[in-house]
């Protein structure tokens, strides 16, 4: 049993009075039994959580799904981020003739290219995955075979829109 001055002591006779008054129907009669019965369930509920002291992210291998879902976010937040230099690159192609030369020579740095071939596989990804999750919400590719056979092929997808545009971009 827990020690009557710890912290967990305190919290959990707090939820088990709670969880004594809703099992006896709104009575205000908490009976010693009923406490101790609840107490030790939830003290074997913390005793058995095996939970890791650290997080290495490098050893986590989630599924195909998984790394699809977790990459349709990144290519949003990518895209999210992305919306100041679109914003700035429309304003040099509108103002004048001067800064849309400027925006030309900005456009051939290679840093420029780089970034403008990760937007395009993170506007290519974030397309595709995005019509399978919708897909997902009309209950089409909803079992696991199929759920990994689209989200293999979004991902060769997002490699193709990759290589197709860095090839266009950088030729």
């Amino acid at each position: 049993m827990l020690r009557e001055k710890s912290l967990p002591f305190a919290l959990h006779r707090y939820f088990t009075v709670s969880a004594c008054r809703l099992l006896i129907e709104g009575r205000e009669i908490v009976s010693d039994w009923t406490y101790d019965a609840i107490a030790l369930h939830f003290e074997s509920m913390i005793s058995n959580q095996k939970r890791p002291k650290f997080l290495n992210l490098l050893r986590i291998h989630l599924p195909v799904t998984g790394m699809n879902s977790f990459a349709h976010r990144v290519s949003g937040a990518l895209l999210f981020l992305a919306v100041p230099l679109f914003i700035y690159c429309f304003s040099l192609s509108i103002r004048d003739a001067a800064s849309f030369e400027q925006l030309l020579s900005l456009l051939t740095t290679p840093i420029f290219k780089l970034i403008l071939t990760l937007l395009a596989w993170a506007i290519g990804h974030h397309l595709f995955a995005g019509i399978r999750f919708l897909l997902t919400e009309v209950d089409i590719t909803t079992t696991l075979k199929s759920a990994r056979i689209v989200s293999w092929l979004i991902n060769i997808a997002g490699v193709v829109v990759f290589l197709y545009a860095g090839y266009r971009i950088w030729s």
